[in-house]
């Protein structure tokens, strides 16, 4: 399951360039020095994954509380459910209930300091960057999280989200490099691609709350596999 992160970050980083691709045009970079470069996106894309983890590890501690009450299983049921359904819904039902609204005065203040931060060129400023550009609102940060929730761990809620960052450095990285380097109809198909491996997602988390006994994919409640074993001995 913790690799669906990492392909939903593969497969969702063209919307991620979407979404922060101009904070990434934007960075400050040292263009004449091809180290000092590699080394400042490094460093961005380093805060980005603290932020995500962090994020994960928040998460992780609501999935672990689910988990001590004994409905981890119908949680991954609920999750797939959300993540299908969030897919299929039109676009404006979408809007209607942005949960992010709540939050835009905190959204706000991240934004302002971006935007100071973009102004700086300091050591700390692309690691400041990457920090903030990763609690900007997003979809599909949103289903990332969902997956980290699903864990019903700390640990494996941050590794999630972590594994999910990873995923977005690649497209990431050439776009600070290359700039507006797709043309549109492979923009078109991956932003197809990435509802359908969402689904996909969904479906995994849904199977895997059933417990149907599949290896890998829908494991036995832990009560059950106690009794087998009992029952064998």
């Amino acid at each position: 399951m913790l690799v669906s992160g990492l392909i939903l970050g593969l497969l969702g980083s063209l919307h991620c360039v979407g979404m922060c691709g101009p904070i990434a045009f934007m960075l400050p970079v040292d263009r004449s020095n091809s180290f000092k470069k590699v080394s400042q996106v490094a460093i961005y894309h380093i805060g980005r994954l603290l932020a995500y983890s962090l994020i994960g590890l928040a998460f992780g501690i609501l999935g672990k509380s689910f988990y001590l009450f004994g409905v981890q299983q119908q949680l991954s049921v609920v999750i797939g459910l959300l993540m299908i359904v969030i897919v299929l819904l039109p676009h404006k039902t979408i809007s209607k209930y942005n949960l992010s609204k709540p939050l835009y005065k905190l959204i706000s203040k991240v934004k302002t300091s971006l935007g100071k931060a973009l102004k700086k060129k300091t050591a700390d400023t692309f690691l400041t960057i990457g920090f903030l550009n990763g609690f900007l609102p997003c979809g599909l940060v949103y289903m990332a999280v969902f997956g980290a929730v699903a864990t019903g761990s700390l640990l494996q809620g941050s590794l999630y989200m972590l594994l999910f960052g990873l995923g977005t450095i690649p497209l990431m990285t050439t776009a600070i490099y290359l700039g507006k380097f797709l043309n549109s109809t492979i923009k078109q198909r991956i932003q197809k691609a990435i509802p359908v491996f969402v689904v996909i997602i969904g479906v995994l988390f849904i199977l895997r709350g059933l417990g149907l006994g599949i290896p890998y994919i829908s494991p036995a409640p832990m009560i059950e596999m106690a009794s087998s074993a009992i029952e064998c001995h």
